[in-house]
């Protein structure tokens, strides 16, 4: 397991004159995210929020009858992966072997790279892992003949007996990785049939690339995606190609996972199948783009309730130079804005200690480096300099990858804990 870390100057928003801190100990210091005590821009997970989304997806998958392999690559924090798996997470995802080998030190013992491992570095890298934990199965993803054949020369060179799980993946016209057609995943499927350095254990796509947040859109699309990966596992299992007793098939980002059921329940192979679910924003979720999604998520399968924001990043008010225009302590060192820009969520005036809804005309029209351009109607309520303003996220991905820690905070504020991340 990831030794503890410890916060101290180092540690962006951390008091520079306040003593270093074990992380577990930070709730001692008694600080509140509203009482100013540390610096802003400040990163904060809600502990009850982060304690609900792992829970209901864990129960989404349990009552699907599938499992869960969260994607790591959108916190990559050792202490997020082992709430995950204590939550019963059957592994980890990952998209290469650096994030793989972090998972590892954290807990993991049953890991996807949902991508191709192709140099020698990382294949020295995957086999030196593995070597070093008895009890770790990791199955990465091909989807040529040539890199196949990449995997067998380095094998030769470095005179290995090692024999990797593998995935044949199967991709989308136009988009990224993956088998175009049935004929080059079989005829890959073949290959590695033959092979004495990789056995193939299932097979794999992803599905993200074809939403549309619109649930006709969607569902025609990944099911004619899923059958196009149900026909590969019958094709494969009709051969005889796998090397399991179980077939595993996975699938899942974090916007249509529902979609990608039927995929994950498949029927009628010889063999039992293994479906393994892949989303990894669930753990935060957001206030943009997989909130929209997840509204269709929720219509389609008569939800009341699903997953909560947890994540939000306060910044403070440093400046109000015109009317309508304010500027926040917080820019693209510091947010997520590679799908749209932060979202204005809660508000609390100087000095208190209360955060109230902003006004739905309050909004981030740009960012800098350190500076938000929050726009407002000069006729409604005007934010003041030394105001405090909770700022929610689209993507966690991109807001978690600009923090080395973020804190965790009761609904009040009180700041009672923290993790790490190691992008």
């Amino acid at each position: 397991m990831t030794e503890e870390f410890i916060l101290d100057h180092r540690s962006k928003s951390y008091p520079l004159e306040a003593a270093p801190c074990r992380a577990a100990d930070i709730g001692q210091k008694g600080w509140n995210v509203l009482a100013d005590d540390l610096s802003y821009p400040l990163a904060v997970i809600r502990r009850s929020a982060l304690a609900h989304n792992i829970a209901w997806m864990q129960a989404y998958a349990r009552r699907k009858g599938v499992t869960l392999a969260p994607h790591g690559k959108t916190t990559m924090s050792p202490e997020l992966f082992a709430q995950q798996l204590a939550g019963g997470a059957w592994g980890l995802t990952f998209a290469t072997i650096y994030q793989l080998a972090v998972g590892v030190e954290a807990g993991a013992r049953r890991a996807i790279i949902a991508n191709q491992v192709v140099c020698d570095a990382d294949l020295d890298g995957l086999d030196m892992l593995l070597a070093g934990h008895n009890d770790l199965r990791v199955w990465f993803l091909v989807d040529s003949l040539e890199q196949l054949a990449l995997i067998e020369d380095w094998a030769q060179r470095r005179q290995c007996r090692r024999c990797f799980d593998v995935l044949i993946e199967i991709g989308i016209p136009g988009q990224r990785t993956g088998c175009r057609t049935l004929e080059e995943a079989l005829t890959l499927a073949a290959s590695i049939s033959r092979s004495n350095v990789v056995q193939l254990g299932g097979i794999e796509c992803y599905e993200g690339g074809l939403a549309r947040c619109d649930s006709e859109h969607d569902a025609r699309e990944v099911t004619a995606l899923v059958n196009r990966v149900l026909e590969t596992a019958r094709a494969c299992d009709a051969e005889n190609l796998f090397c399991d007793d179980t077939v595993m098939l996975t699938a899942g980002g974090s916007a249509v996972f529902d979609l990608v059921v039927p995929l994950l329940r498949a029927q009628g192979l010889s063999r039992p199948v293994q479906g393994v679910l892949r989303s990894g924003c669930y753990i935060t979720h957001d206030n943009g783009n997989y909130a929209r999604f997840l509204k269709q998520v929720e219509q389609r399968e008569g939800l009341d309730e699903s997953l909560r924001a947890a994540l939000e990043v306060w910044a403070m008010v440093q400046s109000v130079p015109e009317p309508g225009l304010a500027l926040l302590t917080c820019g693209r060192r510091d947010i997520s804005y590679d799908l749209e820009m932060p979202i204005p969520m809660r508000h609390a005036p100087r000095g208190g200690r209360t955060a109230v809804e902003v006004p739905a005309d309050w909004t981030i029209s740009a960012l800098n480096d350190q500076h938000a351009y929050l726009r407002f109607d000069p006729n409604g309520p005007v934010p003041q300099v030394g105001d405090r303003v909770a700022l929610g996220i689209s993507h966690p991905c991109t807001t978690f990858d600009k923090w080395r820690w973020l804190a965790l905070v009761e609904d009040d504020g009180a700041v009672t804990g923290a993790i790490s991340t190691r992008f």
